[in-house]
């Protein structure tokens, strides 16, 4: 290995080795670090109109992947936050590179010096009842990718599953039946069950009698029968939102992802009362605290809690003017 420069041994020694044998990865985090490089060398080849699998790694510098970063910052709506997981995928391919060819040992540590981009943090944002109503009404059931695109997205908002989770469910994580439920292995190869509503229980019953399309047992399959990729969703999310706002116009200023849509479930649940850990079991969250953001997300609970609490009278008193000292110090 140490006289390999091409990138594609590299690459699948990376994905084979370290991440299935040596570290055991989660199948979630295989599936983000597989999109990013499937992202980042499809960026390769129309920035220098070469194939990937004809790249040398010496091609693959920082200035590269600096300009991949803002090109989906910029150029295609990814947060700072997904620029991060993006820069996280990169740089652990790097780590272990830094293992082989030693030759490019200053290109590495070039890499490996790219930082994480900073970011405010803002409240968590969700649909409105009459939003996601509008939403799951938009797909054309008459059609086959209508009744898909349906239930997917119905799936995802009632389960609050992760993009990866959604892509990756087969027909056999579907248990139908008494406490029927869907269950998935997400982050740090967790196994959770999400139970199933009937609406939701009914609409993928309808769905599994449609003719099968994917080899693999995928339980929403693309049109040519595949795992969805990341692209792929985010269309017909675009696609629906859109058709969806001529009907709910407050749509037309919101980015309708996956993941809004999970954090719409978790607010429903919080805002129906349910335990802060129940709603951490459900999300497949390490920690309770991590649940905290949805507790700061609705003007509505705010409101609520206000109102349990006692007003201050706010009298009115004479001002008396602070120490000079101390006058500067609050104003400094």
């Amino acid at each position: 290995m140490n006289n390999v420069t091409s990138l594609t041994p590299l690459l699948e020694y990376f994905f084979t080795k370290r991440l299935m044998l040596q570290r055991q990865a989660s199948p979630h985090t295989i599936s983000s670090y597989r999109d990013t490089f499937r992202q980042f060398l499809t960026f390769i080849q129309q920035r220098l109109h070469q194939q990937p699998s004809s790249l040398d790694f010496k091609q693959i510098d920082a200035p590269l992947i600096v300009a991949f970063l803002d090109e989906l910052e910029n150029h295609r709506g990814l947060t700072a936050r997904s620029r991060n997981l993006r820069l996280t995928a990169i740089h652990s391919f790097f780590h272990y590179v830094a293992f082989e060819p030693p030759t490019h040992a200053a290109q590495i540590q070039r890499v490996l010096a790219i930082p994480s981009k900073r970011f405010d943090r803002t409240l968590v944002s969700f649909l409105s009842r009459q939003e996601v109503d509008a939403l799951l009404g938009a797909p054309d059931c008459s059609a086959w990718s209508g009744r898909r695109d349906h239930a997917f997205m119905l799936t995802a908002v009632q389960t609050g599953l992760r993009l990866s989770e959604m892509t990756g469910l087969k027909q056999t994580d579907l248990i139908i039946g008494a406490g029927a439920h869907v269950l998935v292995i997400g982050k740090g190869r967790k196994e959770r069950c999400i139970p199933l509503a009937k609406p939701t229980l009914t609409v993928l019953i309808n769905w599994l009698r449609e003719p099968p399309r994917s080899d693999d047992g995928v339980l929403f399959p693309s049109a040519k029968g595949k795992r969805f990729s990341v692209d792929g969703v985010q269309y017909l999310l675009n696609k629906h939102r859109m058709a969806a706002a001529k009907v709910c116009p407050s749509l037309e200023q919101k980015r309708v992802t996956a993941h809004l849509l999970r954090h719409t479930m978790a607010m429903g649940l919080l805002q129906a009362g349910v335990d802060r850990s129940v709603i951490a079991l459900w999300l497949g969250h390490e920690s309770v605290e991590t649940t905290q953001i949805y507790l700061e997300a609705t003007i509505a609970m705010k409101e609520q809690a206000l109102s349990k609490t006692t007003p201050l009278e706010g009298k009115l008193s004479r001002y008396q003017p602070d120490d000079s000292l101390l006058s500067f110090l609050n104003n400094f």
